[in-house]
């Protein structure tokens, strides 16, 4: 095996000088002294916020576009020790001695460092000389708004990065391989890479999306021309418009969705946007609904902790709520309540909109062995976590609508005003065997029961709620 190594062993490299001097160059402009100032500048307090969370694995979303800028922060953030602790709450705020700032910033700069030299190699792909990809890597290097945007903790870089590397890969590829052969299969890494960075680009800001489709369009009009050479043979036209077609949409695509799946991965504790989420998956996350469902049937069952939503509210949905606070005596207007403890449409989530279902027949608030699930015409009781008193209704009219009756949680005062507090849950297309599971949005009505000489019979006035999603509820 020995004789068929050739003696001496050489290696020939061609160093382009002047690439390698713009790349030294953009390094120094963008990471030199990025330390200073050792204060928040700009939209750091904005970025910063969702790196701390990142740090702190809590749960998170950015309205604003997709996860993967905050996610390349992140991890510069993450090499450098970054712990999360910093209140981001004002442009000019001085780091503490546990930021480090040369860490947060490192990732945009090296990147906007990288867009010089990926400007002259684009230049030169276009066919230009290499004159004029070296003044083009100039205008790169010294234009003030990329340095700038460049050492600072923000996305642009990253996003100008994206971009150029996806437009570069792509010349590369169409360079390599022409329309009358299939190309070499290096030419097949470029178009790959360039797949790669157009999800990058897309998952950094949704202004990516724009250069995406220009190099889709530019690929489509390759490929139909490939398509009308009647030179190759079939064979090779299927394999040029499968790959492209892979690597162009269905490899950029399953990326995007991959950023999203690793964001949600890493982000297991309950954050600030929970309340946007379905409850399932907000019962998924750590310190948030779990604590209360942790151990809780699928199906709800009596003695389930449950908060319920009005989807007919206006202008937006709220949550069943009560609290230590009665209805006055008399209103303003004179008109009398019934002075029990107010039930209310709140908004938000809180601790007041939680409610245990239970059984009128049985005094048990824990959720038995097996589980009794409440199906579809059960009649039950609503038991306010907080307060210990039932959901109610009587027959005075209620505070912000006259018209309709008061809804509260009952306080007996030992006056001639018995309790009204047993609901029917009655569903829509529906039957008795039917059980309400917390998997699914379930839309259903609970209906007054009340005794009467001739039985029980309902109200012809419906509350409308969904489960697990405080306006006066009144019916």
């Amino acid at each position: 095996m020995v004789g068929f190594i050739k003696l001496p062993i050489t290696l020939k490299a061609e160093i382009n000088l002047v690439l390698v001097a713009v790349t030294g160059l953009g390094l120094v402009t963008r990471l030199w002294g990025i330390h200073f100032p050792k204060a928040v500048v700009f939209d750091e307090v904005y970025y910063g916020q969702f790196v701390s969370l990142y740090m702190k694995q809590v749960f998170f979303i950015d309205d604003s576009g997709p996860p993967l800028g905050h996610m390349i922060l992140a991890l510069g953030a993450y090499l450098g020790g970054f712990d999360g602790n910093f209140q981001w709450n004002r442009i000019g705020a001085e780091y503490s001695s546990n930021v480090p700032v040369w860490s947060l910033r490192v990732m945009p700069a090296l990147m906007g460092a990288l867009s010089v030299p990926l400007g002259y190699q684009l230049v030169v792909e276009l066919g230009y000389s290499h004159l004029t990809a070296l003044v083009a890597s100039l205008l790169l290097l010294m234009e003030n708004s990329l340095i700038v945007q460049a050492r600072f903790m923000l996305l642009e870089s990253v996003l100008v990065f994206f971009l150029l590397l996806a437009v570069f890969s792509y010349l590369k590829f169409h360079n390599a391989s022409s329309s009358s052969t299939p190309g070499p299969s290096s030419a097949w890494a470029w178009l790959i890479l360039c797949g790669v960075a157009c999800a990058g680009a897309v998952g950094v800001k949704y202004t990516g999306l724009f250069t995406y489709l220009l190099l889709l369009s530019i690929a489509g009009v390759h490929t139909w021309q490939i398509i009308g050479d009647r030179r190759l043979p079939s064979v090779g036209v299927l394999g040029q418009v499968t790959g492209r077609a892979l690597a162009l949409v269905l490899l950029p695509v399953c990326l995007y969705l991959g950023i999203f799946y690793a964001h949600l991965t890493l982000l297991y504790r309950s954050g600030p946007h929970d309340q946007i989420m379905s409850s399932a998956f907000q019962a998924s996350l750590e310190g948030g609904l779990s604590r209360i469902t942790q151990g809780q049937p699928l199906e709800v069952a009596y003695g389930s902790q449950v908060t319920l939503r009005n989807v007919l509210s206006k202008p937006l949905p709220c949550w069943l709520h009560s609290h230590k606070t009665n209805y006055p005596i008399r209103y303003e207007n004179g008109r009398g309540s019934s002075h029990q403890q107010q039930v209310t449409c709140y908004p938000f989530k809180d601790i007041n909109n939680w409610w245990i279902v239970k059984d009128p027949g049985k005094q048990e608030l824990v959720v038995s062995s097996p589980p009794r699930p409440v199906r579809h015409g059960d009649t039950v009781q609503l038991l306010h976590g907080m307060t210990s008193r039932l959901l109610n209704t009587h027959d005075v009219a209620a505070p912000m609508s006259p018209h309709s009756q008061e809804v509260s949680c009952y306080i007996d005062f030992n006056i001639s005003m018995p309790a009204q507090n047993l609901w029917r849950v009655v569903r829509e297309y529906a039957n008795s065997s039917c059980v309400l599971s917390y998997r699914s949005t379930l839309h259903f009505n609970l209906i007054l029961v009340l005794d009467s000489p001739s039985g029980f019979y309902m109200l012809p006035y419906i509350i409308n709620i969904k489960i697990w999603t405080h306006c006066i509820f009144t019916i």
